[in-house]
């Protein structure tokens, strides 16, 4: 059974003063992908359950979402102070609609409706309060409603994080209700600025204070006499809206996803939804599925592959987590390869493994040699080089990634394409053009690059890498393999290979990014936090080395487009 958890309470002669209550109108259309995760959320929510009501619509379903939400509700209802469910089983399209998520606006005209009558529910039993939350709104911190209602606001909503730049607020509005840019968005949505901010608009997850002077005049349908903007309802809404909206972003109260476009389908959306929760378990609080609603497992695959490969040091299990979590959510099978841990290397371990350092090399920043830590990394590599794709288990993946490789790999074997080695996530050491490979979408030809976050390897040219006999003229693996390709700009290491014909390609843009970068409060480095790889007694760490620090531009999360605002 789930427990009630009090919220804030405070006593007056020895009586306790309620805390508030609230209205959550859950509004659901095709949402069985995001359900689990959002009626989780609430579940968590740290606020008295018998002092909320929960006002519940679904309709014109292609897929589960009504019986979803029957089920969550048939266990919960009893926790509640009150459900209303209204569920509508046809038709499962609007007339005129184009795919599941086109907007007509008889959609639009129609969830303004359910908004209206959710607010008129929250009227009749005298709620203090009314949260809507869009069901692809993950609110995972659980003490989001006690932060708002704390705000003392009529208006007010928490500012969820997505994939991009885009969020639930605008800060400008033009003179014909379209979304205009200002120099305060990206600031805010960045959190270089921290507070609760007066805005033109918040959408999709707020919370309505009932009682304040000037919300009884506020009505989501009809739009209002003088209305003459745009058919939409976040629209409609600020316009009616006579009162201060602010949105709050102080801390972390959650995610949402990216709007699909209008040609998409369910399963885009769920892909998309799919890429959040990975990105939610970097950042944090991560997402959780309710415990009363059935899942259905996850179908994994090698995606063609003869291997796929997760490099972990055993001691870095939240990692191992994190990373055995997100491929479990991408589908994709996967075998956990212990790491070599440098770190628990002596300097006669290693030389017992046969390594030896490659004659004149340093570090091209720091001056140093060759790090215990490095010698593990690339001893993890080395072990299993054969037909695979290999991740290390610091990385984040972009959006689609595995529609991504699979279709990369298809249009690959259908040009015939001679490769050894292709990067999904590197370092480009110098930003420039490379060459675009022909008839093949978002791939180059590599040039010199740093780091190994992921790649695939043929048999080919996994036989290439093992026949150089690198242990015995060691350097750092993401050194080896652009000497390999001969794009290396140091040509005594180069003359240490004489067969440097590996044929090596990237995706562009990468599909793989690491998931902190050098200097982020949870980064971590176990390559250049160690010791010199022949000197037990000298530390290193990863001050001085640039390799280690973000790269070339890459497509930014925030900093894509001023379209991603939308």
């Amino acid at each position: 059974p789930i427990e009630d958890c009090p919220g804030p309470q405070t006593y007056v002669l020895g009586l306790e003063i309620k805390p508030p209550t609230v209205v959550i109108a859950i509004i659901a259309r095709n949402a069985a992908h995001s359900l689990p995760y959002y009626l989780g959320a609430l579940e968590r929510l740290n606020y008295p359950k018998a002092r909320i009501s929960v006002w519940a619509a679904t309709d014109h379903n292609a897929d589960n979402t009504t019986a979803v939400l029957r089920e969550w509700l048939t266990v919960m209802q009893k926790f509640y102070h009150y459900v209303e469910w209204r569920p509508m089983e046809h038709p499962t399209s609007y007339p005129g609609e184009m795919g599941p998520k086109y907007w007509s606006n008889g959609r639009y005209e129609y969830l303004m409706k359910l908004k209206q009558a959710a607010l008129n529910f929250a009227k009749t039993r005298w709620a203090d309060y009314i949260l809507y939350a869009d069901t692809d709104n993950i609110l995972t911190n659980p003490e989001t409603l006690n932060l708002l209602i704390a705000e003392n606001k009529s208006v007010v909503a928490p500012m969820l994080d997505s994939q991009g730049a885009y969020s639930n607020y605008w800060c400008g509005i033009t003179p014909q209700g379209y979304y205009r840019r200002t120099a305060e968005y990206f600031p805010t949505r960045q959190r270089h600025r921290l507070g609760c901010y007066p805005v033109p608009m918040v959408h999709s997850t707020f919370l309505l204070d009932m009682r304040k002077t000037g919300m009884k005049k506020l009505a989501f349908h009809p739009p209002h006499q003088d209305y003459s903007w745009p058919f939409d309802d976040i629209i409609v809404f600020a316009f009616s809206c006579q009162v201060q909206m602010y949105l709050c972003n102080k801390v972390r109260y959650g995610y949402l996803n990216v709007p699909a476009k209008p040609h998409h389908t369910i399963e885009d959306d769920s892909i998309s939804f799919s890429h959040l929760i990975l990105e939610a378990t970097i950042e944090g609080p991560p997402m959780a599925p309710s415990k009363y609603v059935s899942l259905f497992p996850k179908q994994r695959d090698l995606m063609g592959f003869d291997e796929v490969y997760l490099i972990n040091l055993r001691r870095r299990q939240d990692r191992r987590d994190r990373m055995l979590y997100s491929l479990n959510e991408l589908e994709i099978d996967v075998k956990v390869v212990d790491a070599i841990d440098g770190g628990a290397l002596n300097s006669s371990d290693i030389k017992i493994l046969g390594v030896d350092i490659l004659p004149g090399y340093y570090d091209p920043f720091s001056r140093r040699t060759l790090t215990k830590g490095e010698v593990g990394c690339f001893l993890s590599h080395y072990y299993i080089w054969k037909e695979a794709l290999i991740f290390e288990d610091d990385v984040r993946f972009q959006a689609n990634f595995k529609r991504r490789v699979l279709r990369l790999m298809e249009e690959v074997e259908m040009v015939e394409l001679d490769w050894d080695i292709i990067y999904l996530g590197r370092k480009q050491v110098k930003p420039g053009d490379e060459e675009v490979v022909e008839n093949v979408r978002n791939l180059v030809v590599a040039d010199y690059s740093y780091w190994t976050l992921s790649y695939a390897i043929s048999l080919q040219g996994a036989q290439k890498l093992l026949n150089a006999e690198p242990l015995s003229k060691m350097l750092p693996v993401d050194e080896f393999l652009p000497i390999m390709y001969d794009k290396h700009t140091n040509q005594n290491y180069k003359s240490h290979f004489p067969n440097r014909n590996l044929q090596a390609f990237s995706t562009r843009p990468l599909l793989v990014q690491p998931a902190q970068y050098a200097g982020d409060p949870k980064w971590v480095s176990d390559t250049e936090t160690s010791t010199l790889w022949d000197d037990d007694n000298v530390r290193t760490d990863w001050r001085g080395s640039h390799k280690t620090l973000k790269g070339a531009p890459q497509p930014d999360m925030l900093q894509t487009s001023y379209k991603d605002e939308l």
